[in-house]
């Protein structure tokens, strides 16, 4: 079809070039001469296989998806402008979107932001709840419907199988129409469909934005209906905070399921949760002291991490309930023992000086995750929790920890490639020291070391403008999560560092 550029349909709209094709049509991008703009043009191509009174039936369809698109009039519809038929073929007339969908988002640059996927929710929710008032289901929600701008907007496409709620004109008897991944249990086993089947496939969404797939997708589509009807989703992947929606939204029973105002207040608490940043020294200070202990689990949130171009999410809470007994033994083995005086018979007693006792302060201390790792992290270093990830700094800014759990890409060289890519372009004047393969706890791992120069504009925030670091990032991939720890101290400080730098690095222990 790429012939018809610049051709004119219905003497109005002009193809300019073909943007995608699929198995039901071809959208091209198209300018409306009449009012000069641009458009999408959505080109429905009917099977020839398709007897006459199939290809009708299809004809009333297309008509009604853009009759019923039409009908919304809101910000996370694509707007419907016209429809036409030409060629003995529909052509709908669209607003023209000119951004990814979630799902490329999601497979190209890794798991969503938590507070970013809520929101996404909240407005394709939003979106839905327009269309259920106005007795109209989309039937098809998913991420490869859903549009993500660049400023956070997002857009519900392809009404192309939406319904009016009771119209079964156009659905013939056990015929299920959407994406199996992402269908409501209800609708697998043919029961009537109502709003509560659009907000389960939203919670499916959102599900996938975690972890780039549907909850029940097993490579088969009768696995995967298998397992949508009998199985409930593995959760263990999915950031705490944002469990209670998509449990709510993912109720096997359309009555059990939260409705639409419900899960509007659980995004909102979502995305109204401003991400925690707490001192980890002073919460493990504060450990056991009630309500100091108490706020920092409270405030435990999910890490988003941007690595290599790749969005991933781990969690990361407050201090693990009291420290590791062994810790305790060491520091105790650490601890001089006081010498207790005996006294000595005297006619004249002299005073006995109070021997003084010097207590030996650990150049580490455990940090128990409650995500399953831990790490000898350097003591007296400030911790914050926050949407980067879990880090540490020196207090004179001139040396830093940071821990990464990725989940959308495990693959420890692809990981580093890309971070090398990424800090290539931001041209912070990196200098490559090379790159090797080591192994960590008997694991194979991927180790890069480099400097680079800490410019104004750097986004790690703890760096001091003007100072040259030398860094390395350790990927290693355990069970199917893969985890960057990367050590960063000014350049001239490096080698009195390195012993402390591997002590840290080489602690760091997923699981037992």
């Amino acid at each position: 079809m790429v012939s018809d550029g610049n051709r004119l349909i219905a003497e109005r709209y002009q193809l300019v070039r073909e943007l995608g094709r699929g198995g039901m049509g071809v959208v091209w991008e198209g300018r409306d001469t009449l009012l000069n703009r641009q458009v999408a043009i959505k080109e429905v191509l009917l099977p020839n296989t398709l007897s006459p009174g199939d290809q009708e039936r299809q004809l009333l369809r297309t008509a009604r998806e853009a009759r019923t698109a039409a009908k919304l009039n809101h910000p996370s519809v694509v707007a419907v402008y016209d429809v036409l038929e030409e060629d003995g073929r529909p052509w709908i007339v669209m607003e023209l979107v000119s951004h990814p969908t979630v799902e490329q988002v999601v497979l190209t640059t890794g798991a969503l932001p938590v507070r970013e996927a809520a929101e996404l929710g909240r407005q394709v929710l939003s979106a839905l709840r327009t269309a259920h008032q106005m007795g109209i289901l989309h039937r098809d929600v998913k991420p490869s419907n859903i549009l993500l701008a660049d400023d956070g907007r997002a857009v519900l496409m392809d009404f192309g199988i939406a319904t009016v709620e009771g119209d079964s004109s156009l659905t013939r008897t056990g015929m299920v129409t959407g994406s199996p991944s992402f269908l409501a249990p209800e609708r697998v086993r043919a029961e009537n469909a109502g709003p509560a089947s659009d907000l389960w496939s939203l919670g499916a969404t959102l599900y996938a934005c975690m972890v780039g797939r549907s909850p029940f997708e097993r490579g088969d589509p009768m696995a995967t209906l298998n397992a949508l009807l009998t199985e409930e989703p593995d959760y263990r992947r999915i950031p705490p905070i944002m469990h209670p929606v998509l449990k709510g939204l993912l109720k096997k029973e359309p009555a059990d399921r939260v409705d639409a105002e419900e899960a509007e207040r659980l995004l909102a608490d979502i995305i109204a949760t401003r991400p925690a940043s707490a001192d980890l020294d002073v919460a493990e200070k504060k450990k056991g002291q009630g309500p100091g202990r108490a706020l920092l689990a409270a405030a435990a949130t999910v890490v988003l991490v941007l690595t290599g171009g790749a969005v991933a999410y781990f969690r990361t809470a407050g201090p693990a309930e009291g420290a590791p007994r062994a810790t305790a033994q060491r520091a105790a083995a650490t601890a001089p023992i006081t010498p207790t005086a005996t006294p000595t018979p005297s006619a004249t007693p002299t005073p006995t000086p109070t021997p003084s006792v010097t207590r030996v302060r650990p150049a580490v201390r455990v940090w128990q995750s409650r995500d399953g790792w831990s790490i000898m992290r350097p003591t007296g270093w400030r911790g914050a929790l926050g949407e980067a990830y879990t880090e540490w700094t020196r207090r004179d800014g001139h040396a830093h920890l940071g821990i990464q759990a990725v989940y959308a890409n495990t693959d420890p060289a692809e990981l580093i490639a890309g971070e090398q890519e990424t800090l290539r372009q931001n041209g912070q004047d990196v200098v490559n020291h090379g790159r090797r393969t080591v192994t960590h706890q008997g694991t194979p791992a991927v180790q890069w070391e480099f400097s680079w120069q800490a410019e104004a504009t750097t986004e790690a925030r703890w760096a001091r403008p003007g100072t040259r670091y030398r860094e390395i990032r350790r990927a290693v991939a355990i069970g199917d999560t893969a985890y960057v720890l990367s050590w960063t101290v000014a350049e001239g400080q490096w080698q009195r560092n390195r012993a402390l730098m591997r002590q840290v690095i080489n602690s760091f222990t997923v699981g037992a």
